[in-house]
């Protein structure tokens, strides 16, 4: 029996099943598809920015008029009468009765010197003015004599009974003794001015406060030397520095392209570099008419209007000049914004605008500064959000996320 034949039926493909092959696979690229875009969600969410938490405040306008800082400058809290206290003679200390930090009255003895050989040499004077004394008596009693017997010589000799030459011997006795009378009344006052004089070399031994105030530093001890002129050696030339804290006042030295925004009697707010936070109203006393040529300076002296025990002679203190509503000029809009908001780029000022929801930089014109505020003639409108103490890792269109002060 013969094969089949081989036919061109047997040879083609069957496609009934393609369909159901061709829908699995557009599942799986579905599939695929969707994972990719979790996938991509998640990382985007992952690193996404993430907006930075900074401090806002708004920017306000400051009234034409009102008052201004003109001038800010820096100096030293010094005392108007300061002394190191020594003695008028050179001595041994015995006793020293202050402490740094004391405080004493005009007058106080502050310290002992040795006074021995004052004491000794006031001793003699007295005795010597004593001696003369009964000198004196002496004289007195001999003087009488002689008054009485020149009276007597003078009737004798009107009588004849005597020559003149016995009345002339009693008259020349008499007045020897006058002499020597007057003469030791001059050596009584001469005794008596040098018992003034060793009294008053005795009570220099005395060192006393020449005015009340407040020990600042000690600087001889018991036993060292002390001399009101500088002699070398161990030789001390002052017992104590003496400082008067109610003369206490500012020292600044103003650059003199800027001392004519000064004048007498101008208010000024001062900051102790030491209380940042506590400012002080004080008054220009006065400008010191010279300049420093070294510096190109010139000295302005600021009186406190009210003492406290807070400040302490050479403090370091920052001032600001200011200036008031009678002598403002008619300004434009000034915005004034707290001082940490105001940083540098670039050499220029520049203030961080929150708008939105992001930060942007903006250059400003500072026309004043204190240790709070600035105040500024352009870059800022009245109302606008400002940065407070912007951080570092703020850029340009920063998200951010505000807390209003």
């Amino acid at each position: 029996m013969s094969a089949e034949r081989p036919s061109l039926a047997g040879l083609r493909i069957d496609r009934s099943q393609a369909p159901r092959r061709r829908a699995f696979s557009g599942l799986l690229i579905a599939i695929v598809a969707a994972t990719l875009l979790v996938v991509a969600s998640v990382a985007w969410w992952l690193t996404r920015p993430k907006p930075i938490a900074v401090h806002t405040v708004a920017a306000r306008e400051v009234a034409a008029g009102s008052v201004t800082t003109l001038l800010n400058a820096s100096g030293y809290v010094t005392a108007r009468r300061e002394a190191t206290v020594s003695s008028k003679i050179t001595g041994k200390i015995l006793d020293v009765l202050v402490e740094e930090g004391t405080r004493v009255d005009a007058g106080e003895i502050l310290a002992h010197l040795d006074a021995s050989n004052t004491e000794a040499s006031l001793r003699l004077a007295q005795a010597q003015l004593d001696s003369v004394r009964k000198a004196l008596a002496e004289t007195d009693a001999n003087l009488a004599f002689a008054e009485t017997d020149l009276k007597r010589q003078h009737e004798l000799a009107a009588s004849k009974i005597i020559s003149p030459a016995d009345l002339d011997r009693a008259e020349s006795s008499a007045r020897a003794l006058r002499g020597r009378h007057e003469r030791e009344l001059s050596e009584i006052a001469i005794a008596e001015r040098q018992i003034d004089v060793w009294k008053q070399q005795l009570d220099d031994t005395v060192i006393r406060a020449p005015f009340p105030g407040v020990v600042t530093s000690k600087n001889a001890q018991p036993g060292e030397m002390i001399s009101p002129m500088s002699s070398g050696g161990f030789t001390r030339t002052g017992v104590c520095t003496l400082v008067d804290m109610a003369s206490l006042e500012i020292e600044i030295d103003v650059n003199e392209s800027y001392i004519n925004r000064v004048v007498p009697n101008q208010p000024v707010v001062a900051t102790l570099d030491s209380y940042p936070d506590w400012q002080i109203p004080a008054h220009v006393i006065a400008i010191i008419p010279t300049a420093d040529r070294q510096k190109a300076t010139v000295k302005v002296r600021v009186g406190f209007e009210k003492l406290d025990p807070r400040m302490l002679p050479d403090m370091g203190v920052k001032v600001a000049f200011q200036s008031t509503a009678a002598d403002a000029k008619v300004a434009t809009r000034a915005i004034v914004v707290p001082a940490t908001a105001l940083r540098q780029r670039d050499g220029r000022d520049i203030v961080w605008i929150a708008h939105e929801g992001r930060a942007a930089s903006r250059a400003v014109a500072v026309t004043a500064k204190n240790a709070s505020d600035v105040t500024l003639s352009s870059g800022v409108s009245p109302g606008e959000t400002v940065v407070v103490e912007p951080p570092a890792e703020l850029v340009e269109n920063s998200l951010i996320s505000e807390e209003k002060s």
